[in-house]
């Protein structure tokens, strides 16, 4: 039986009843166990410990909210979140952005969230390749005005979870910046900061 293994931050369950649920993502399979075998693909000795004692943490902000954006939602359901959450991760179409409809209800909301010291994170609803909101003119105008933080390769669950953990331990927005894209094993591969 041959085994496959991935980095844990790029590993996403993509199906329900197989043996083989768990695909990895935006990163390649680390290695395989084939009759009692491994056999490396990716040399890990840049990323070995370097001796310094493990740290734990204990604290996660459960506050992390996330929306999928359906065509004709409403962004007042942004409004809403403001309210009951310290942080959103918005899973948008394609590359990244938010509708740009005349009312600008997207665009405020998000300004909204960012003027009440709240965190922001674009992601894109597609699993493979990430996310690019410099792509296009309504992604790249509201990411620029609103400082956004964007998932680029990361995976959705390594999003959420990396969010919980930083705002856990900070909520200065310079620091949880910071945090959010520093690596942490090959969770981000691909940013534009």
């Amino acid at each position: 039986m041959k085994r496959i293994l991935m980095i844990g931050t790029g590993g996403k369950k993509e199906r329900t009843k197989s043996y083989n649920a768990f695909s990895s993502i935006n990163f390649p399979y680390v290695a395989t166990i084939q009759d009692g075998t491994v056999i490396l693909y990716i040399d890990d000795k840049d990323q070995a410990l370097s001796g310094t004692a493990v740290q734990f943490y204990h604290e996660l902000d459960t506050g992390v909210a996330l929306l999928k954006l359906i065509p004709s939602m409403n962004a007042d359901i942004l409004d809403y979140m403001a309210a009951h959450y310290d942080a959103v991760i918005i899973e948008s179409f394609g590359v990244g952005g938010l509708p740009s409809y005349e009312t600008g209800d997207f665009y405020n909301a998000i300004g909204s969230w960012v003027q009440a010291g709240k965190t922001v994170v674009m992601t894109t609803q597609v699993p493979k390749e990430g996310s690019n909101m410099t792509v296009y003119e309504a992604g790249r105008t509201i990411k620029q005005d609103f400082g956004l933080l964007e998932a680029y390769d990361m995976t959705l669950e390594a999003t959420v979870t990396k969010l919980m953990w930083i705002l856990g331990q900070t909520k200065d927005s310079r620091r949880i910046r910071e945090l959010f894209y520093r690596t942490v094993n090959r969770d981000i591969l691909w940013k534009d900061r």
